[in-house]
């Protein structure tokens, strides 16, 4: 058992493991490539304040592009899981979370075709969320790019993914292509209110906060929706620094046929320049660092009468909030010698 370890062959075998590892390193390294960089995937996440119309501008954005030629994949990442209705009029698809349980507890693997469609070139997804009280919708989404990358998604092939999320919510989950580098650059669809451009202001703060911190997500810029030509979006846009991308007006036309569940980015409609040119902004806009407003600049894009800026904060005191004359008692607490 006390049997030195090794034997004759030991020593040689040794010595040709070291040859080897000398050899290996005595192998020059390729050259550097020097010929133009092949096709790379732009991830671009849209974030937007709820109902501001996101899932509208990417739905005919994404039609368009595909039908430009470009490979388009388009995932949904809000848990209302309604980014993709408009694409396929008004049906939705099964989500990636809710396919996954399903699965698991028949002891069975999920396959692209359970959880990616595609209509007219465009590749689409839902991720979902879990049910209302049961369970946090950031870590839905952090749960969802799991179940994506045991799908293959750095395998797969598209000129462009587009992200759906909700720029309401400012947990981890949903901040999850800034903080970690998932995406190139980031679209904010925002209107002339102040909800829709505070909830713009903070997706610029955390590309902000997370550049400083060595971050390399940039904001390529603002698509105005159910733009009625007051200007506030557009002067909140050139404050943050970031351009306007385009601008869909508030038209009748538009809000029945979305209401309708049909596409109006086809080439050839009414409306098939406006997202031409989007996609050619979205395509070339380089993602820039914003330059995020104080709450005062941004209520400052606004009409005093229209945000309130006359009222006057008046503390309120004890007697306020007991609605009664509050009787000062002295302290009972004892307080000892040299203490």
């Amino acid at each position: 058992m006390n049997a030195p370890l090794g034997n004759a062959q030991g020593a040689p075998a040794a010595v040709s493991m070291a040859e080897r590892l000398r050899a290996e390193a005595a192998i020059e390294p390729d050259p550097m490539a020097t010929a133009p960089a092949t096709k790379k995937t732009q991830v671009i996440a849209i974030y937007g304040k709820g109902g501001i119309g996101k899932s509208f501008t990417l739905a005919n954005l994404s039609y368009m592009m595909a039908q430009q030629g470009k490979r388009v994949l388009l995932i949904g990442c809000d848990p209302k899981s309604d980014t993709t209705s408009l694409l396929f009029g008004g049906k939705s698809c099964p989500t990636i979370i809710e396919t996954s349980s399903r699965k698991k507890a028949a002891g069975e693997p999920v396959a692209i075709g359970d959880v990616c469609f595609k209509r007219d070139g465009v590749f689409a997804m839902e991720l979902g969320g879990p049910e209302v009280g049961r369970g946090c919708g950031g870590r839905g989404i952090i749960h969802g790019f799991e179940l994506l990358e045991k799908l293959g998604f750095h395998q797969w092939d598209f000129d462009y993914v587009l992200l759906d999320f909700l720029g309401d919510v400012v947990c981890g989950g949903f901040g999850l292509p800034i903080a970690r580098d998932m995406c190139q650059k980031v679209i904010v669809v925002g209107s002339n209110d102040l909800q829709s451009l505070y909830v713009a202001n903070n997706v610029c703060s955390a590309v902000d906060y997370f550049r400083r911190l060595g971050g390399n997500v940039g904001v390529a810029g603002m698509v105005v929706n159910k733009d009625d030509g007051t200007g506030e979006a557009a002067a909140f846009a050139a404050a943050a620094g970031i351009p306007v991308l385009a601008a869909i007006p508030s038209d009748d036309d538009i809000r029945r046929k979305s209401a309708n569940y049909e596409i109006i980015g086809r080439p050839g409609s009414q409306w098939a320049s406006l997202f031409e040119l989007l996609g050619e902004q979205v395509a070339l806009a380089p993602p820039l660092r914003p330059t995020p407003l104080t709450q005062d600049a941004l209520l400052g894009l606004f009409k005093g009468e229209a945000v309130g800026r006359h009222v006057v904060l008046n503390p309120a005191t004890m007697e306020d909030m007991c609605a009664a004359e509050v009787l000062n008692k002295p302290s009972l607490e004892v307080v000892y010698e040299g203490s």
